[in-house]
């Protein structure tokens, strides 16, 4: 009777750890680094070495925003706005 408690025991185990939620994982330096920088460019500071002046451009939730953005997409984020032409040849 101990063997078929047992091995119910550890076929219970094996489901739970099978079935617990994935872990998110942690983000690289390389990317942090990168996000941090577009961020920095994207909302430069109203003054130069004091971040406690806030942002000349937009809100922190737009900067949070914006970080989150730049992380999903593996550091890589896109300036160009939507309506702006893809095409970049200058015209004749």
């Amino acid at each position: 009777m101990p063997v078929k408690n047992l091995r119910t025991l550890v076929g219970l185990a094996g489901v739970l750890t099978l079935a617990a939620p994935a872990t998110a994982s942690a983000i690289t330096a390389e990317v942090a680094r990168a996000c941090d920088a577009a961020v920095a460019k994207a909302f430069p500071p109203r003054q130069i070495g004091n971040p406690a002046a806030g942002s000349a451009k937009g809100t922190s939730k737009d900067q949070r925003v914006y970080y989150q953005k730049c992380v999903a997409n593996n550091g890589k984020v896109d300036d160009m706005s939507s309506d702006a032409p893809k095409d970049t040849k200058p015209t004749k």
